[in-house]
């Protein structure tokens, strides 16, 4: 049976998500604020979090940052904000998916299981790949990236685009085909989400005096050019 943690300061709400849940077959916990949810979310182990952004004590941001410091479990923010840079701090402190309020109980299920699907095919696909372009090498079995012999913090969503562009060197991705490559196919993140991204990962990858390793083809998309 999998575990879901929704925290969630609304009770209402909360109590409606639990019903919902259980009745599909879920073991649900709940919180209420974000310390008590953090607390759950670490000592406990669960299949996925349902993750407000907007929590009394510790917003979720930092909720969603804390635990992923420590764990790789997915997480579904669950947010009334709608704007582009709500979502992408969302996406950015470590969340898998997000969820606008209010939204209906089947597009909750169907959000859920689509991450599911992502976490078992993670699970079984193994490669032992190496990529290199110029001076950036790539291992993705360890989701390492490095320039000459430092080593690049990037997020997951950094390293899945970099990853997108090392996987096809030389063609011209439009940000559609970024978006599903590393977002997914049913996400609603919207495309200029890709553009704050690739200058995300620019920022991290490129020198000052150095051609920047994503070139941008306009009204296209974008490409590594070896």
């Amino acid at each position: 049976m999998k575990r879901i943690l929704v925290i969630e300061d609304e009770k209402n709400l909360s109590r409606f998500i639990e019903l919902e849940l259980k009745y599909e077959g879920y073991d649900v916990g709940l919180a209420f604020d974000g310390r008590d949810g953090l607390e759950q979310a670490l000592e406990e182990e669960w299949d996925i979090i349902l993750l407000d952004l907007m929590l009394p004590g510790l917003n979720g941001l930092e909720v969603c940052r804390r635990i992923r410091q420590v764990k790789s479990i997915p997480i579904l923010m669950i947010t009334a904000r709608d704007s582009v840079m709500d979502r992408v701090s969302g996406l950015d402190s470590g969340a898998d998916d997000y969820i606008v309020k209010p939204f209906a109980i089947e597009e909750l299920l169907a959000r859920l299981r689509a991450v599911f699907r992502r976490a078992i095919k993670e699970e079984t696909v193994v490669t032992q790949t190496t990529f290199h372009f110029r001076d950036i090498t790539v291992h993705k079995e360890s989701r390492q990236v490095f320039k000459l012999e430092e080593e690049i913090e990037v997020t997951k969503r950094e390293y899945d685009l970099l990853l997108a562009f090392l996987e096809n060197k030389n063609i011209v991705l439009t940000r559609e085909v970024l978006l599903n490559k590393v977002w997914g196919y049913d996400t609603e993140v919207e495309t200029n989400v890709v553009d704050v991204y690739v200058r995300y990962l620019r920022n991290k990858i490129d020198s000052p005096d150095e051609e920047s390793y994503i070139q941008t083809v306009r009204g296209t998309g974008y490409v590594m050019r070896t």
